[in-house]
C-alpha cells in the first residue's frame, strides 16, 4: 500500500512525499521510526513524520558535517558523534585514516538497528575497529566528558535531530559548556544548525552561547533537497579563529580520489560554503541590522 508524507516546514509550507512504500515503522521508546522508499530518492529514513535523510543525496548532510571540521584540524585523531544512529556521519569520519577513535553516542538504539538492516552503505561504520558505540544520552555522556571521566575529543560532531523531545538538552548553554570542556585546545565543535528560513532564533541562540564559550563561531550552510526549504546549516566553534584554519589538500585529494569519492564536497564548495547572505548574517546575529531599519 502506497503513502503520502506531508512534513511542515517552518514557513508553514508543506513537503509532501507521495508514493512512498513503507518498508519498516516502529515505535521506539522515544519516537515513530520508519523506512519508507522513494522512486528518485531511494530509501528514507523518517523520524515523527520528519525525513532524516534520503539514500540518493544523503552525502551533501554526511559529507559537509564531517570532513569541513576534520580537513581543517591539523591532525584530527580522536573523535565524538552524538547522535548520527544511521550511521553516515561515522562513515564519513572514519574515511579519515588520522582518525584513531570514534566515539559515537546514541540514545535510540532502533536507529542503529534499523540502518543496519537497510541502509547497510551508512552503517559499514560499525564494523570498523577503531568506532566505539554507546546506545546512551548523549546529554549525560557530555556531562560526564566535562567532568574528566573521558579523554578529550579533537572533533565533535553534534548530528542531532530538532530541538524537541529527547534532543532538546542538546540546544542547551549547559551541554554546549560540556562540549568545550571537552574539546582539546585546538578542537572543532560542529551542530547541526537548522534553517535561516523561519528557524534562525534557534541558530541566534545557539551563537549567542557559543560566544560566551569558544574564541570563534560560526556558520556554514550545504544544499540539501530532503530538508525544509533546501538550504540547511551547520554551525561551528572552535578556539582557533576560522582564519587560522588549514585545509588538509593531501586529505581532501585522498578523499576524492578514494573508491567511494566524494558525491557532494569539493574544494570549490569548502571555500564557498562560509559564505552567507546578508539577511542570514542578520538573522543570525552574525551583522547589525542596516541604519535606519525599525
Amino acid at each position: 500500500m502506497k503513502r503520502t508524507l506531508r512534513e511542515k516546514t517552518p514557513h508553514n509550507l508543506i513537503l509532501e512525499y507521495p508514493e512512498l512504500e513503507c518498508i519498516e515503522e516502529l515505535h521506539s521508546a522515544f519516537q515513530h521510526i520508519a523506512v519508507y522508499r522513494h522512486p528518485e530518492l531511494g530509501k528514507m529514513l523518517v523520524h515523527d513524520n520528519i525525513v532524516m535523510l534520503a539514500e540518493t543525496y544523503e552525502a551533501a548532510y554526511h559529507e559537509m558535517i564531517a570532513h569541513v571540521p576534520l580537513l581543517h584540524h591539523p591532525n584530527p585523531q580522536r573523535v565524538l558523534v552524538i547522535g548520527g544512529g544511521d550511521g553516515g556521519t561515522s562513515r564519513e569520519v572514519l574515511r579519515h585514516p588520522e582518525v584513531s577513535r570514534l566515539v559515537q553516542v546514541e540514545i535510540d538504539g532502533e536507529v542503529v538497528r534499523l540502518s543496519k538492516r537497510h541502509f547497510p552503505d551508512l552503517a559499514s561504520c560499525y564494523q570498523d575497529p577503531r568506532m566505539e558505540l554507546h546506545i546512551a544520552d548523549g546529554i549525560r555522556y557530555m556531562a560526564d566528558c566535562a567532568e574528566g571521566r573521558h579523554r578529550p575529543f579533537d572533533i565533535i560532531l553534534v548530528d542531532s535531530t530538532d530541538p524537541k523531545g529527547a534532543a532538546t538538552g542538546l540546544f542547551t548553554e549547559t551541554f554546549y559548556k560540556n562540549c568545550r570542556k571537552s574539546l582539546k585546545d585546538d578542537g572543532i565543535l560542529v551542530i547541526q544548525g537548522e534553517t535561516f528560513y523561519g528557524m534562525a532564533h534557534v541558530q541566534k541562540q545557539i551563537l549567542q552561547i557559543l560566544r560566551q564559550q569558544f574564541r570563534d563561531s560560526g556558520i556554514y550552510t550545504s544544499a540539501i533537497p530532503f530538508y525544509p526549504l533546501g538550504t540547511w546549516s551547520l554551525i561551528y566553534a572552535s578556539e582557533r579563529l576560522r582564519s587560522e584554519w588549514q585545509l588538509r589538500e593531501n586529505a581532501l585529494r585522498n578523499l576524492a580520489e578514494a573508491e567511494q569519492g566524494l558525491n557532494y564536497l569539493n574544494r570549490e564548495i569548502i571555500s564557498a560554503c562560509f559564505a552567507l547572505p546578508n539577511y542570514a548574517l542578520r538573522l543570525a546575529g552574525l551583522q547589525p541590522e542596516p541604519p535606519g531599519k525599525v
